[in-house]
């Protein structure tokens, strides 16, 4: 069992920042072969597009990428010489991939009180802006935060395909990520919620803690489906031009 942590020891050095991206998805949902972090956009598989971003974020001390134990993707040239730490640790599940991560963390010298950003590797057009935005914001608070948008559309029930209730969007966001959290902390709430969480902040809100909202990005979308990767390409291209 993991130690239980207090999130509200004071620290005996300054905590370092980490990255986390897990990385072990299939991607079922893109509609292309292989797994969907490893296609390329702009002429770069989407995953470097990731880790690029937090490259230049200076207060990130090193990227950890979780991938399937028979994940061979970052042996190639394309890969392989990049500053980042590999750990072949991937799960089942998201929440599986990201706590055996933290434990890979600890295992290359991070410390319980240590931040770490939980990033999705699909998201590829995150930007240095937003990741040292969300840093701004959370580094003092006592929970930690994610990067999330305020509902813009109107929100549906459902049941089948017929609207079964207009719910009220005026206190509802969509979640993104990075999502950051002290490593210990993080640990303790993906071991009590279990695989069935589908974010960090889930996990730490059923501890009853209530992480911070810092206003993301709506470029900050996740390439899940095959229509994404056209809208990811246009934004890339927009950026380089």
């Amino acid at each position: 069992m993991t130690e239980l942590t207090d999130i509200s020891l004071t620290p005996v050095s300054v905590p370092r920042c980490w990255a986390l991206i897990p990385c072990a998805g299939t991607g079922s949902r893109a509609g292309v072969a292989g797994p969907k972090q490893y296609q390329p956009i702009v002429g770069i598989p989407m995953v470097l597009h990731t880790l690029a971003a937090f490259a230049c974020v200076e207060r990130i001390d090193q990227a950890l990428v979780v991938v399937s134990p028979d994940d061979s993707f970052f042996q190639t040239p394309q890969a392989i010489n990049a500053s980042f730490i590999i750990a072949a640790c991937g799960g089942s599940t998201r929440a599986a991939s990201v706590f055996n991560g933290l434990n890979a963390l600890l295992a290359e010298g991070a410390v319980a009180h240590d931040w770490v950003l939980v990033h999705d590797a699909a998201r590829c057009l995150i930007t240095p802006e937003q990741i040292n935005q969300l840093l701004d914001a959370c580094l003092d608070d006592e929970v930690g935060g994610l990067l999330a948008l305020p509902l813009p559309d109107t929100l549906k029930a459902a049941v089948g395909e017929r609207v079964s209730a207009t719910l009220p969007r005026a206190d509802k966001w969509l979640a993104q990520t990075p999502q950051m959290f002290r490593i210990g902390s993080l640990l303790e709430a993906l071991e009590l919620a279990g695989d069935a969480v589908t974010d960090e902040s889930s996990a730490i809100e059923a501890m009853g803690l209530s992480p911070k909202l810092v206003h993301g990005s709506a470029q900050n979308f996740k390439v899940t489906y095959p229509q994404d990767f056209e809208l990811a390409q246009a934004v890339l291209q927009s950026r380089q031009s």
